[in-house]
């Protein structure tokens, strides 16, 4: 297990620990993937927390005057500490250790349905329902429109992957020919 994992698992189980005294895990987790998902899609923000010529205060203050009132005191109090820290790289990584600390206390497990078309909120639904069936947890599925999978479906749940598009299925057959 690298460094930031380990590192990403104590800030998540910390704020996971805040959230649930204040009832509110969900909304932390929806916070935290906003936050990660805007700095992951800016290189400018990345390259500007990244920069270490630009001392951590200033760093911290132009984070909390951007996200003041659109996050909780909790989360942009974590995102402090790791800016403090020099530990900016591991917000994806403290995001995804939160989802898996949260889902494993609330029963529910994350899954990613990766299809080659949109689907509508009623088969994603249905998706979600059925590997729920599977895993035992109730599924909070996120949709990846993937054009190369030609047809069908594939699901990741935590590290499993279950592979029922057409491009998987046109692999295994290749492989079956060639053995």
């Amino acid at each position: 297990m690298s460094r930031e994992t380990v590192i990403a698992k104590r800030y998540a189980k910390a704020l996971f620990e805040v959230a649930k005294q204040q009832n509110g895990v969900a909304g932390v987790e929806q916070e935290l993937k906003l936050v990660a998902d805007s700095i992951a899609k800016d290189p400018q923000i990345v390259a500007f927390l990244s920069y270490p010529n630009i001392e951590s205060g200033k760093k911290v203050a132009l984070i909390k005057q951007a996200l003041q009132g659109k996050i909780s005191q909790d989360v942009l109090n974590t995102l402090e500490l790791l800016i403090e820290r020099g530990r900016q790289d591991a917000i994806g990584s403290v995001y995804d250790a939160y989802t898996k600390i949260a889902g494993e206390a609330l029963g529910q497990a994350h899954a990613t349905v990766y299809t080659a078309k949109p689907l509508d909120t009623e088969e994603m639904n249905k998706i979600a329902s059925r590997f729920s069936a599977i895993v035992g947890k109730m599924i909070v599925a996120e949709q990846v429109v993937d054009p190369s999978l030609l047809g069908g479906i594939k699901v990741r749940i935590g590290d499993r992957l279950y592979d029922g598009s057409l491009s998987g299925k046109l692999e295994r057959l290749e492989k079956a020919i060639k053995s």
